[in-house]
């Protein structure tokens, strides 16, 4: 049993003018995520949600000021970028970065192999990446193409949800995974979480603005997200809530203050 157990973060934000005060965004988040669960974290724009996502996963421009983050005990705040990722946790980005010069195939078994600690046998790790791909509907051709260059937004979803596939975290991180998706896309990329879960038994922290991917991938817990914290937790029927009437009653100035 895995535990992602985060408790009164606080998060600053640099600004793009240097001398310009950090921008509080994160105002004492209280959150746990355990093994083959799925926590939906909802919110209308601006309201701190892919914050938490890079404070967890370690960006630089980001910086706790107060409060943990912790994985089955060990301080992740004391972890380098990358010793989060062989650690267990895995960041799918709203915005999956460009790596001109990068083939895919490399950039995924080198990926494997630092996760692992060991080089996956060649002939294995051909077969194991097909069947993903054809599983997430990606043509083959793709993994000799640089990573994410010039692929549409559908594609470099996939191509996340792939690495999710192959790299097999304890807690998976997912962005507005669903962002820019048309229906098909939306369901293959569902159905690829869904197998991560169902096979993996990973904890999975998905961020939305839009209650239509959690017609693919069911939430256990929902929480909405207002103004850097955590304002209520409850069920999926939370999110049908959500659906119905929106944000406002989280955004009244009595609620978000």
């Amino acid at each position: 049993m895995t535990t992602l157990e985060i408790r009164d973060l606080h998060v600053d934000v640099a600004q793009t003018d240097a001398d310009a005060e950090p921008i509080h965004i994160l105002k004492g988040v209280d959150l746990t995520v355990k093994s083959g669960e799925t926590h939906a974290i909802m919110g209308p724009n601006g309201s701190g949600k892919s914050t938490l996502s890079y404070a967890i996963a370690g960006h630089p421009k980001y910086e706790v000021t107060q409060g943990s983050i912790t994985l089955d005990g060990e301080d992740v705040l004391e972890m380098s970028v990358d010793e989060r990722a062989r650690a267990g946790l895995f960041l799918a980005m709203q915005y999956p970065v460009e790596v001109p010069g990068v083939s895919m195939s490399n950039f995924l078994r080198t990926a494997a192999t630092a996760v692992r600690g060991e080089a996956p046998k060649l002939r294995h790790w051909v077969k194991e990446t097909k069947e993903a791909m054809t599983a997430l509907e990606i043509d083959p051709a793709f993994a000799e193409r640089s990573v994410n260059e010039g692929f549409s937004g559908g594609e470099k979803k996939r191509h996340e949800i792939l690495q999710l596939d192959l790299l097999k975290p304890k807690i998976a991180i997912l962005d507005e995974t669903d962002s820019g998706l048309d229906v098909d896309a939306l369901r293959v990329v569902s159905e690829g979480v869904n197998r991560y879960k169902e096979n993996e038994h990973g904890g999975i922290l998905l961020i939305t603005h839009y209650t239509r991917i959690l017609r693919y991938i069911k939430p256990e817990f929902v929480h909405v997200f207002v103004n850097g914290r955590v304002v209520e937790s409850g069920g999926p029927e939370l999110a049908d809530e959500l659906e119905e009437n929106g944000y406002v009653r989280f955004t009244s100035p009595a609620k978000a203050g």
